[in-house]
C-alpha cells in the first residue's frame, strides 16, 4: 500500500510538473515573443479570417487596445497559472499532499479554464476561430486542456491514508 501511495504521489508531482513546465514555457514565450501570439490574438478578436458570416461579425473586436489589452490577460493569467503549478509541483516533492492537492487544483483549473473556457469555448466559438483555416488554435487548446484534465484527476485520486488527507 505505501509503495502504492508513493507511486501515486511521485505520479502527480510529475505531471503537476509537466504542466507547470509548458505553462512557464508559454508564458515566457509569450513575454519574450510577443509579437507572435500578439497577432494570433488580434486575428481571433478580430474575426478577419472567418467566413464573414454578417449574422456574427457583430462579435468582431477590432480595436487593436482592446486586443492587446486581451493578450496581456491572457499572459498575466498564464503566469500566474504557472507559479502556482510550480508550487504545486514543489509542495508534492516535499510529500505535503493535502496542500499539495489544492494548490495544484487551482493552478490545473486555471489551465484548463484558460484554454476550455478561454481558447475552445470563447475563442473558439463565440468568435469562430473554427472557421479560421489560419489562425484556429483549437487543437493545440484540446490537447492542452485534456492534458491538465488527466492531471487534475491523478492529483486528486487518494493517495494514502485518510490522516493524509
Amino acid at each position: 500500500m505505501a509503495s502504492t501511495s508513493r507511486a501515486l504521489t511521485t505520479a502527480a508531482a510529475l505531471l503537476t510538473g509537466t504542466v507547470a513546465l509548458y505553462m512557464t514555457l508559454v508564458a515566457v514565450g509569450n513575454i519574450t515573443d510577443f509579437g507572435t501570439n500578439q497577432a494570433f490574438v488580434r486575428h481571433v478578436l478580430a474575426m478577419d479570417t472567418t467566413f464573414k458570416d454578417p449574422d456574427l461579425m457583430w462579435r468582431a473586436v477590432t480595436d487593436t487596445r482592446l486586443q492587446d489589452a486581451a493578450y496581456v490577460l491572457i499572459i498575466v493569467w498564464e503566469s500566474v497559472a504557472a507559479l502556482v503549478l510550480l508550487a504545486g509541483t514543489a509542495l508534492w516533492f516535499r510529500r505535503d499532499l493535502t496542500r499539495a492537492r489544492r494548490i495544484s487544483t487551482y493552478g490545473l483549473l486555471m489551465a484548463m479554464l484558460l484554454f476550455g473556457a478561454g481558447f475552445i469555448g470563447i475563442g473558439g466559438e463565440w468568435f469562430a476561430m473554427w472557421q479560421s483555416e489560419q489562425w484556429n488554435g483549437l487543437e493545440a487548446a484540446t490537447r492542452v486542456f485534456l492534458m491538465s484534465g488527466v492531471v487534475l484527476i491523478v492529483a486528486n485520486l487518494p493517495h494514502g491514508a485518510p490522516a493524509e488527507e
